[in-house]
This record gives C-alpha cells, structure tokens and sequence, in this order.
C-alpha cells in the first residue's frame, strides 16, 4: 500500500514556477491547442462543465 505523507499547506501560486524561460519549438505547437480550445468553446457554448489546459506543469516536493 502506498505510504502518503500530505503536505502541511499548498504552496502558493508566488511559490510556484510559472514558465521554465523555454521557447515554443514551433508555431504549430501552440496553434494547434488554441484551434482545438476555439473548438470546444464553439460546439460547448451552452455548457460550463469542462476544462481545458496546456502545458500544465505537475509539481513535485522532495525531501
């Protein structure tokens, strides 16, 4: 069974890093998830009930 210590606090959104400084490779890189998050908003209009993310980062606590 997995052993899960959780954490005292979150940490805040200052604490987190919001952009590691690296370019996009390409334009179609971020083309593409706009089109498709254009997309949705357009055939979803009516509904609140989703989300959509890119390049989400997954943080991770050490130690």
């Amino acid at each position: 069974m997995l052993d899960y210590n959780k954490p005292e606090y979150l940490p805040s959104s200052e604490e987190l890093p919001c952009s590691d400084d690296t370019p996009v490779d390409n334009e179609l890189q971020n083309l593409i998830p706009n089109l498709l998050k254009a997309i949705l908003a357009l055939i979803w209009q009516d509904r609140w009930d989703w989300f959509f993310g890119v390049d989400m980062g997954i943080y991770d606590r050490t130690g």
